[in-house]
């Protein structure tokens, strides 16, 4: 009975103690909602926002440090190691990465080591060393070190292509308490909704956090095919062959020599 009337008395508690807060933060990204049309070559979004203190934050409290990560939609993608037989490079081991972001950006105001100690670092998932990249590795599923040879070169290639970035000086501190920063999007960026995730330091010591998105879609003709590809994969590919055979054809005959 004694046992039962404390558990009583700490749910109580618990349940009527609101969490104490220092800061919190407040975002707002320039565009929500990004049309990719026949001619899109890249857009640059801006992130902006501000600390927004209260009467916990420490009086001397006053230089924040912010890392902003930002990853588009999860997909399966496969890493191949080519190697050289018979004097021909072929692929010849692979390795498959399961439901990773398919753009991954982090944009800090200081070197992440100078933001935050190791151990903070893997657990927030600071930096691209540190972004849980789940892969297929034989029987198992689970991330490897940072500088296994299949996860370097697939974080190399998208980086390559724009896809993966990672910039340390990227976000300003306008004042104390107010920021922004730049999110380029290349041409080929993938479809499908962007998480922004915001997380703020001092001293080392995780603050707080904050979240935001925006969508990339595509319109007009190009929403229309990717619509049938996606909907009617059997037709689109049979009117796929039909206009390739009415191409070739038609050129045949605009190019015929009698």
């Amino acid at each position: 009975m004694t046992w039962a009337w404390l558990i009583a008395v700490l749910a109580l508690l618990l349940g009527t103690v609101s969490p104490l807060r220092a800061e919190r933060l407040i975002v707002s990204v320039s565009n929500h909602r990004v049309t990719v049309t026949p001619n899109y070559a890249g857009e640059e979004l801006v992130l902006f926002g501000s600390v927004e203190k209260d009467d916990k934050t420490p009086p001397a409290r006053a230089n924040y440090n912010l890392v902003v990560t930002v990853s588009g939609p999860r997909t399966d993608l496969v890493t191949w190691r080519k190697h050289r037989r018979f004097g021909i490079w072929i692929n010849t081991e692979s390795r498959e990465f399961l439901q990773v972001p398919s753009y991954l950006a982090v944009f800090s105001n200081r070197p992440i080591d100078a933001i935050a100690p190791v151990d903070v670092q893997r657990r927030q998932q600071l930096g691209i060393n540190n972004v849980l990249l789940t892969q297929r590795v034989g029987t198992d599923y689970a991330d490897v070190v940072a500088t296994d040879p299949f996860r370097s070169a697939f974080v190399r290639l998208r980086k390559e292509h724009g896809l993966y970035r990672e910039e340390t000086s990227a976000v300003t501190f306008l004042t104390p308490t107010l920021f922004r920063t730049t999110i380029p999007l290349p041409a080929e960026v993938p479809i499908g909704t962007y998480d922004i995730e915001i997380e703020l330091f001092a001293d080392g010591a995780f603050v707080a956090k904050t979240e935001t998105a925006f969508d990339i879609v595509k319109v007009g003709f190009e929403q229309f095919v990717a619509n049938a590809a996606r909907n009617h994969g059997a037709i689109y590919g049979v009117m796929t062959a039909i206009m390739a055979l009415l191409s070739g054809w038609a050129a045949s005959i605009v190019f015929r020599r009698d």
